[in-house]
């Protein structure tokens, strides 16, 4: 299937909408960045694709045109349904605003976000992304990524979702700083270097002494 995409876009083809029905979702994840950067953003408009399965560059170059394709709907309802299967690419702050939009986000969907992205997100952002999903959390937190978002999110605000979750961080722990070590100035180093200069001669002194009584 790659050898046959290669060659079809060797002979000049473009990657237009006819091309990409043919390829599909199950040999998209095939397309080099060169090939998938070649797409016109609004062929993804005429087309059902699920790159979610498929390496993180592509993911991240198809959200990208995805949400240029669907740019035009965006304060619509319909424009969540079209671009979910993209959102493995999504950065944080596209999700950050999604999350006031009441999308009612699967926590599938939740769980293959891009990690960077999922880890910035709130506990309050994660409830507007899941809105009425959100009490199937719970059945992931013990799950990667979910274990580790919970690891980092205070458990107070946690506690906010009442969706059971546990093994946030607690409130009250000192935070052990280690202690930052100047490096001596030009002036301490002066003396230093004057010191081990002398201590030759003043150790010969020391010894004439004891000598001479």
């Amino acid at each position: 299937a790659s050898a046959i995409i290669k060659r079809y876009i060797g002979l000049g083809n473009a990657l237009n909408a006819t091309a990409l029905n043919a390829i599909g979702t199950k040999y998209v994840c095939l397309l080099n960045a060169t090939e998938l950067n070649v797409i016109d953003s609004n062929s993804l408009k005429l087309v059902s694709l699920n790159p979610s399965a498929c390496p993180q560059l592509t993911k991240d170059i198809l959200y990208a045109k995805a949400k240029r394709a669907f740019s035009d709907q965006h304060n619509l309802s319909a424009y969540y349904e079209l671009i979910e299967p993209y959102l493995g690419g999504a950065p944080g702050v596209d999700l950050k605003a999604l999350s006031q939009n009441n999308v009612n986000m699967a926590v599938s969907t939740l769980v293959n976000l891009r990690r960077d992205s999922l880890m910035s997100l709130t506990p309050s952002e994660v409830q507007g992304l899941l809105g009425v999903n959100l009490g199937d959390l719970e059945k992931w937190q013990n799950k990667s990524p979910i274990r580790e978002w919970v690891q980092t999110q205070k458990q107070s605000e946690l506690d906010k979702l009442h969706a059971g979750l546990s093994g946030g961080t607690q409130e009250g722990y000192i935070n052990i700083v280690t202690p930052r070590f100047e490096a001596p100035s030009s002036a301490s180093l002066g003396t230093v270097a004057t010191t081990h200069h002398l201590l030759p001669a003043l150790l010969t002194s020391f010894l004439m002494m004891m000598v001479l009584s």
